[in-house]
């Protein structure tokens, strides 16, 4: 008997673990957007956009692709989407101009928590959308030390989001989690 109403104890303390981390609602809002406009007419947060989009652009001198020339920059991007930017140090090479930004949002019970993760796009002159590889771990001078770039200096990735659409996706409760399992 005591052995029983231990376990029924120990049972009915788990059930509010359970029920919590069932209930908890949490997702991310995720965009790939063109212009603070376009991120405004979606998430209605102009503040996130604007820094989004500020950080996306000191971001792409130091995580964006890198070329000694305008030459070589044009053979992946065009001409004219390839301009001369300094990085940190002070060293001078060509990029492609930054054509959009990501933001990233997580989202508590239907509201935005504060903060936000982004970055740059860049479009090649395919018109393929990329962003910089999130595991590249280079260096930021790939010159050695010398200010110089050779092509290539980044590694990018595609992108398959649809520009100036935010999508939301849910990543939490043990009932998601499984169901995004049991499909694989």
């Amino acid at each position: 008997m005591k052995r029983s109403r231990t376990a029924a104890l120990l049972l009915m303390s788990s059930v509010p673990l359970c029920l919590t981390a069932c209930g908890d609602d949490e997702a991310t809002r995720e965009g790939l957007y063109t212009s603070v406009d376009a991120c405004v007419a979606q998430t209605q947060d102009r503040v996130t956009c604007e820094q989004a989009s500020a950080k996306a652009k000191t971001d792409a001198a130091e995580s964006g692709p890198r070329f000694a020339n305008r030459q070589e920059c044009a053979a992946t991007y065009d001409w004219d989407r390839c301009e001369e930017r300094r990085d940190s140090g002070g060293h001078s090479f060509f990029g492609p101009m930054v054509a959009g930004f990501f933001v990233s949002q997580m989202l508590r019970n239907g509201s935005v928590t504060p903060g936000f993760t982004g970055g740059p796009a860049f479009r090649n002159a395919a018109g393929q959308w990329q962003q910089p590889d999130p595991n590249d771990r280079r260096s930021s001078n790939a010159g050695g030390g010398t200010g110089g770039y050779s092509s290539g200096t980044r590694a990018m990735v595609p992108v398959s989001a649809t520009p100036d659409r935010a999508v939301t996706v849910s990543r939490s409760g043990f009932g998601s989690s499984f169901r995004g399992r049991a499909g694989s």
